[in-house]
C-alpha cells in the first residue's frame, strides 16, 4: 500500500469515526424524546408491565383524551404561546441596539453592560424571587401575564444581549463606513446594513428567549395563582399525584404535545439561522 493510499484510509477512518460519534450524540439526545413519545401512546396496563418495550403494542389516544379531560392545556398552551412570543419579540427589540451600542462603542456604558450579563448569569432564581415577588406586588402584576413576561425579558435579555453583541462584532466596519459616506446615520445603519446581517443571530435569540420562557417553571409557579392564568409547564404537575405519584400516560402525552411548539418554531427559523451572513450583505 502505497502512503497516498495509506493516507486516504486514515482520512476514511477517522471521518468514519466522527460519523459514528455524531450518530451516538444523536441517539442520546432523541432517547428521551422517543421515550415520551413511545410512553404517550401506551394504554395503561403497558405502562404497569415489569418489562417496557419501545413500541406499543396496542397504540391509544386514551392518555391524550384523558390529559384533556383532567387539565385545562389548551388555556395554559395559550398562556404560555403568549408569554414566549412576547417575551421573545420585546427581548430582540431592546437587545438589538443595545448589542450594536455595546460591539461598537468602548465607554463605561458597553463594561457595565458586559458585566452585567456576566453577573447575571450567576443568580439562582431562589436569590431574586423574593425582591422581585414584592417589585411586581407593588406594581400590582402579581398573577398577570403582563408581569411574567416582564420578568421573562429581564431573565432573558443578558444572554440575548451577549449573543447579538457576537454577531454585530463579526459585521465588517467598512460596510457601516459606506453607509456613513452615503450619508447614512446610526440608526440607518443599524436599520438598514447592520440588521439584514443580524437576521442569523436575531433568530437564534428570538428562539433561545421563546424556548426560555415556554419552558419556564419556577416564576410562573410563583407569580400565577389563579389556574387559568397558569402557563403549560405549571398545569403538568397536576398530573402528579398528592403522594408524587404521576399519572404516567396523560403526563407523558400533555409533556408530548408541549414541545410540539418549540419544534415547530425551530422549524420555521431555523433557515434564517443556517443563511449565513453573506445574504444579509447581498440583501443590503
Amino acid at each position: 500500500m502505497t502512503p497516498a493510499s495509506r493516507a486516504a484510509a486514515a482520512r476514511r477512518a477517522g471521518r468514519a469515526g466522527q460519523y459514528l460519534a455524531l450518530l451516538c450524540y444523536l441517539v442520546f439526545l432523541a432517547f428521551p424524546l422517543l421515550w415520551l413519545i413511545s410512553t404517550s401512546f401506551k394504554p395503561a396496563r403497558e405502562l404497569a408491565s415489569l418489562h417496557p418495550t419501545w413500541i406499543p403494542g396496542n397504540p391509544t389516544l386514551a392518555n391524550f383524551r384523558q390529559a384533556f379531560e383532567e387539565q385545562p392545556l389548551l388555556q395554559a398552551a395559550a398562556n404560555s404561546l403568549i408569554a414566549a412570543v412576547c417575551a421573545a419579540v420585546i427581548c430582540v427589540v431592546i437587545a438589538t441596539p443595545m448589542a450594536y451600542v455595546i460591539a461598537r462603542r468602548r465607554s463605561r456604558l458597553a463594561t457595565a453592560a458586559t458585566g452585567w450579563v456576566v453577573i447575571s448569569q450567576a443568580f439562582p432564581f431562589v436569590l431574586v424571587i423574593i425582591p422581585l415577588f414584592l417589585i411586581l406586588k407593588n406594581l400590582r402584576l402579581i398573577n398577570t401575564l403582563s408581569g411574567l413576561i416582564l420578568v421573562y425579558v429581564v431573565w432573558a435579555l443578558p444572554f440575548a444581549l451577549w449573543m447579538l453583541a457576537g454577531y454585530v462584532r463579526a459585521v465588517p466596519r467598512e460596510l457601516e463606513e459606506a453607509a456613513a459616506v452615503d450619508g447614512a446615520g446610526r440608526l440607518r445603519t443599524l436599520v438598514s446594513v447592520v440588521a439584514p446581517l443580524l437576521a442569523p443571530g436575531i433568530a437564534a435569540t428570538a428562539l433561545f428567549a421563546f424556548i426560555t420562557a415556554w419552558n419556564e417553571f419556577f416564576f410562573a409557579l410563583v407569580l400565577l395563582k389563579t389556574p387559568e392564568k397558569q402557563t403549560l409547564p405549571v398545569v403538568l404537575t397536576h398530573f402528579l399525584g398528592a403522594e408524587g405519584v404521576a399519572d404516567l400516560g396523560p403526563l407523558a402525552a400533555a409533556a408530548f404535545l408541549a414541545t410540539i411548539p418549540s419544534l415547530i418554531i425551530f422549524a420555521i427559523i431555523q433557515k434564517r439561522i443556517t443563511g449565513g451572513m453573506l445574504t444579509g450583505a447581498v440583501k443590503a
